[in-house]
């Protein structure tokens, strides 16, 4: 199943510079990791936001949510997800 997720980050301005750093260090590691298995095959930056787009590639919505719960960033975002279906003019 493929879904559309759009991410919204907003960390505390006060947040400790370290814990900052550590949380943004987890969630690229973790990010990456989910790329290379194919579960995040694409992940495009939102100009002029702390935001991306994302597609995911999981079996379920289930598998999705658990995915993202698990990001590091994941207490920071707001998230809104789309589920997707082929197209019937796509053309392969």
């Amino acid at each position: 199943m493929l879904f559309h997720v759009r991410m919204d980050v907003h960390l505390p301005p006060d947040l400790d510079a370290g814990v900052r750093q550590d949380i943004v260090a987890r969630e690229k590691a973790y990010s990456q990791q989910l790329q290379r298995a194919g579960k995040w095959p694409q992940l495009w930056r939102i100009v002029g936001e702390y935001s991306n787009i994302s597609i995911f590639d999981v079996d379920s919505g289930d598998e999705l949510h658990q995915l993202l719960s698990s990001l590091p960033l994941f207490p920071y975002l707001d998230i809104k997800v789309t589920a997707l279906a082929r197209h019937p003019s796509k053309v392969d």
